[in-house]
């Protein structure tokens, strides 16, 4: 069973993660958009190298905070991207409801809340500088 929120409802949950960084966090993040597709494009396909079986969450694009020199931000500089991908989102979310709570709204509705805050957290790890290893490894402590 598919089970798509409208798309201002995912955004509102997408901002409500984006509140759940701390605020130290929040306060650090400089020159960021933050959007919502539906899912990822042949092109963040290819790139990442994802089979036809594999998709993503989320994804970060732009230079990390631990890269950027003295120079980052003379001149015209383009945001950093984190798309998070609703379907994807939304399907994980389905699939990590017990069996008899597929069906329940609220239920849905929280676990798509979870996943988004867990990959809002993952993909601005990856903005502060964290590699994919680092961020899985910080995320099984958490």
């Amino acid at each position: 069973m598919k089970k798509y929120m409208k798309k201002d409802e995912f955004e509102k949950l997408v901002e409500e993660g984006f509140l759940q960084l701390p605020e130290w966090v929040r306060e650090k993040i400089k020159n960021v958009a933050l959007l919502v597709e539906d899912e990822p494009s042949e092109e963040v396909r290819k790139t990442e190298g994802l089979g036809s079986d594999e998709t993503l969450l989320g994804y970060y694009q732009g230079v990390p905070l631990t890269a950027r020199g003295d120079l980052y931000g003379v001149g015209m500089t383009m945001p950093d991207t984190i798309t998070l991908y609703q379907y994807p989102i939304e399907e994980a979310a389905l699939e990590s409801l017990p069996e008899g709570k597929v069906d329940d709204t609220r239920a849905f509705e929280a676990a798509v809340r979870k996943e988004v805050a867990d990959t809002i957290w993952h993909e601005f790890a990856h903005h502060f500088g964290m590699d994919e290893h680092e961020v899985r490894e910080r995320e099984s402590k958490k």
